[in-house]
């Protein structure tokens, strides 16, 4: 230490805190251990939690909080939820009870995530929270349910909950660890609602060699949240989406992730600008590797591999308007072989009015099993379109342009 240094020494010091089945700070191998220690530090104003080698049982979600580090051991740190019950409500319960009765309790304990859903008018209606005490048939909340949940309506109770959650939450870091969702033993949950991470509302989150695999979902879904980055991370094998950026997010970052064996690789979901997938491998999931639609706009896929995704490698979704449409957004460098095997054999495929697209340097093609037939399919709608360098290899077609109506029209009466 420099004697003569006098500086006012006012920064705090964040403190390091381990969880794990022996030997840390905290011993345990639950949800509530974990919470725990991230609720240790929230106090403190933040710091880092240092998840130990070993399987940890999720009866619930973990919350996270503002200006914190979760570290675990890499792939030997696991977060595993548990199988889920899901059980018909008893009893009507309105939105200013804190408790619901429901018909068979047995699948439910003290502290255990919660979501009730019910549908009324077509209306999925969600309310998520943790039980808090259980009496005979009654199932006690932490906080009033803010929404009805009738039994005209179809109101089910079930022990359904994302693995990793947090809504106004900014300033989180995630890193070296496996989220499992036990996918054979849960039932399915809506990516607008759950995820194996689910945040909304949230800024400034990275997510690093984080895998999420096996949710009855999708991966990761954030919901109206700005600058969120996954680098090296994967998403396999859950029912849905792999990386869902939900809408109005803005300037998420994919970096050197894999997402296979889902529905979609990433989901572009409403709004969603300025956005980079690169260096992606986003292949082998059973609907397409990418879509972008409703106003997802100048968004960049550089870069990645997109292969063996059944209908369509990239998809620009259709748009109900010109307004609406996925505009300026740049796909370059990337390799998209063999997709569309269960459908039209298309690389990328643009439905309706989306506009300004470039697409550049890719390279398109077919291992010779005829899988993949067509490069670029553009639809008549689009404009501005602009393909160069790109590169197309044993494919039927390169680039198809579809014809207007009216030329449809010409052609089917024989006029020029």
């Amino acid at each position: 230490m420099n004697e003569k240094e006098n500086r006012s020494r006012t920064v705090p010091g964040a403190l390091t805190l381990s969880v794990g089945h022996k030997d840390a700070d905290l011993v345990g191998a639950d949800d509530k251990a974990l919470q725990a220690g991230l609720d240790y530090l929230h106090r403190l104003g933040g710091g880092t939690l240092e998840i130990r080698a070993g399987e940890y049982t999720m009866r619930n979600a973990l919350y996270l909080r503002p200006g914190i580090t979760i570290r675990g051991a890499g792939e030997d740190t696991v977060l595993k939820k548990t199988p889920s019950s899901c059980t018909p409500l008893d009893c009507d319960c309105d939105w200013y009870e804190a408790q619901v009765r429901v018909e068979d309790p047995s699948g439910f304990t003290p502290g255990c995530g919660i979501i009730l859903r019910s549908t009324r008018d077509t209306r999925l209606e969600v309310i998520k929270d943790t039980v808090t005490k259980i009496d005979g048939q009654t199932l006690y909340l932490s906080r009033r349910m803010e929404k009805n949940a009738w039994l005209e309506d179809g109101a089910t109770a079930a022990t359904l909950f994302p693995i990793l959650t947090a809504e106004w939450v900014d300033n989180v870091t995630v890193e070296n660890l496996v989220l499992d969702g036990n996918r054979a033993q849960s039932d399915e949950i809506d990516g607008n609602y759950a995820g194996g991470v689910f945040i909304q509302h949230c800024d400034r989150h990275t997510y690093r060699n984080v895998v999420s695999r096996n949710y009855n979902g999708d991966g990761y879904s954030f919901q109206v949240c700005d600058d969120i980055r996954f680098e090296h991370c994967r998403s396999e094998n859950n029912a849905n989406l792999g990386f869902h950026p939900g809408s109005g997010s803005q300037r998420p970052i994919f970096t050197d992730c894999i997402s296979r064996g889902n529905s979609q690789g990433i989901f572009f979901c409403w709004g969603v600008t300025d956005g980079l997938a690169e260096n992606c491998d986003l292949s082998d999931n059973l609907d397409y590797g990418v879509t972008i639609g409703h106003r997802d706009t100048d968004n960049r896929i550089a870069h990645c591999t997109i292969e063996r995704n059944h209908k369509v490698g990239l998809l620009f979704r259709q748009p109900l308007s010109e307004f609406r449409g996925a505009h300026r957004n740049l796909v370059e460098g990337c390799t998209i072989c063999d997709n569309g095997f269960k459908a039209e054999g298309l690389g990328i495929q643009f439905l309706g009015e989306t506009h300004d697209v470039v697409i550049r340097d890719n390279i398109f093609a077919d291992s010779g099993q005829s899988q993949q037939k067509i490069g670029i399919q553009v639809s008549a709608e689009a404009e501005g379109t602009k393909i160069s360098g790109n590169t197309f290899t044993g494919m039927e077609q390169e680039v198809v342009y579809l014809p207007t109506t009216e030329n449809q029209s010409s052609l089917a009466s024989g006029s020029s």
